[in-house]
């Protein structure tokens, strides 16, 4: 349901309206925000007609509520830097130790190995339970490889590619592309165009589109497919060698060696052994849960109706990555075999704290920077307005959906049948 805000504190419903709307009770009246009219906030459409460092407390509140967050906070003032936030937590967030990183190689491997003999076992029907666990536990082998290309897993550089490598190359990710791109996205994240994770569509690059085009995005952004998003950009981003400088490229072609090298022992024998069917049983459905996690990771913590992408002229570090950020409580197992990559804001804030210093951090940030920071638990009202709502980048609103001049059919459908619960 929208809201209005007529008054400070004041919320009452408002008809459905696709597309942003700013209104006045009376034009010209802005000299005194305190006493007249406040323009309108809509969150049916995830479309707010005015920025979050307008509203009270109470509004802000009443917002998260309507758009299934815990909290959603206030704006980061101008003054405040990334070092600023990183010198607030405790230096011990930042040491490493390297038992516990050898450990979460240790629990993947496991995690993996119990999951492809429970596929194994399962009768046809519960197949899809053992490949989302296994996919799951593929999510922790990218972990244990992310820690590694942050230089956050181990002392020594070369036991961090090495293992980097490794733990990539199930995953058919070349860990150097990998690696540069993902640095890249820390540097510039709710960047507009640069960020290289993920960013809305521009008007500019819709213009562009024939309908073939137009179609094929509406159906892989606009629907639930786009927490599968990650294998178009995993296919995009890390293959083509001409993204890369020619001092990078030695280090590009050696991943892609490995990766190529894995696939062409791999994938032979598991078919020698198994069959084709067993190829796509025991890597290509755990590998598709794995891009699950990783495109639902990465949309939850960096798109929400109220959290801006910006341009390089405005964008603000410190804001992008502490309130820009959105910290999400997923299931227990979850975040057990993921190693708490969804306590995601700390490792925005400085990608060199290890996994198991990712809740201690987090902590930390709350009792000093807490009333600036999002908070959610997954839920499907939260996915929803991802996958339906936030699509086209408006300097304004933040986002507009894909139909945001006339509700088209294929989104009618998915609002009214894609569960609006704050619980999932």
């Amino acid at each position: 349901m929208a809201f209005a805000l007529d008054r400070p504190g004041a919320l009452r419903p408002v008809s459905a309206q696709r597309g942003p709307s700013v209104r006045l009770a009376k034009p010209g009246l802005l000299r005194a925000p305190a006493i007249v009219a406040r323009p309108r906030v809509q969150t049916n459409a995830a479309a707010l007609t005015i920025p979050v460092n307008q509203l009270t407390d109470e509004e802000r509140g009443q917002l998260a509520r309507e758009l299934g967050y815990k909290s959603i906070g206030r704006e980061l003032p101008d003054d405040v830097t990334l070092t600023d936030i990183v010198k607030s937590m405790p230096p011990e967030v930042f040491e490493l130790d390297h038992g516990k990183a050898w450990r979460a190689v240790l629990i993947s491997i496991t995690a993996m190995a119990a999951s492809l003999y429970l596929i194994s076992i399962s009768p046809w029907y519960l197949l899809p339970f053992a490949w989302a666990l296994a996919g799951t536990a593929f999510t922790g082998f990218f972990v244990v490889g992310h820690d590694c290309g942050h230089r956050s897993f181990h002392k020594n550089n070369l036991v961090e590619d090495i293992v980097g490598h490794i733990m990539f190359a199930p995953l058919i990710y070349p860990f150097e592309p990998w690696r540069i791109k993902h640095n890249h996205h820390h540097a510039h994240t709710n960047k507009l165009v640069e960020d290289t994770a993920w960013h809305p569509v521009t008007e500019t690059e819709m213009a562009k589109w024939d309908p073939t085009t137009a179609a094929f995005f509406r159906v892989f952004l606009g629907t639930p497919l786009k927490l599968f998003a990650s294998v178009g950009h995993w296919l995009i981003w890390h293959f083509d060698l001409n993204k890369y400088t020619p001092k990078q490229r030695t280090r590009v072609i050696i991943s892609l060696a490995v990766v190529y090298g894995f696939m062409a022992v791999a994938f032979p024998a598991l078919v020698y052994y198994t069959g084709w069917w067993g190829l796509v049983k025991y890597w290509l459905m755990p590998w598709l849960g794995y891009h699950f996690w990783m495109s639902t990771f990465t949309v939850v913590h960096h798109t929400a109706p109220h959290i801006p992408f910006k341009k390089a002229e405005e964008w603000n570090a410190a804001k992008a990555q502490l309130s820009g950020t959105v910290h999400c409580d997923f299931p227990e197992w979850v975040e057990f075999l993921t190693h708490d990559i969804s306590w995601h804001v700390p490792h925005h804030v400085s990608s060199k704290i290890p996994w198991y210093n990712l809740r201690k951090a987090t902590n930390s940030l709350r009792q000093n920077w807490g009333e600036y920071m999002t908070e959610c638990t997954f839920n499907w009202r939260v996915v929803k307005n991802i996958c339906t709502e936030c699509h086209v980048y408006d300097e304004v609103v933040n986002y507009k959906p894909f139909d945001y001049k006339q509700e088209e059919t294929l989104f009618a459908i998915q609002r009214k049948i894609i569960p609006d619960s704050a619980t999932y």
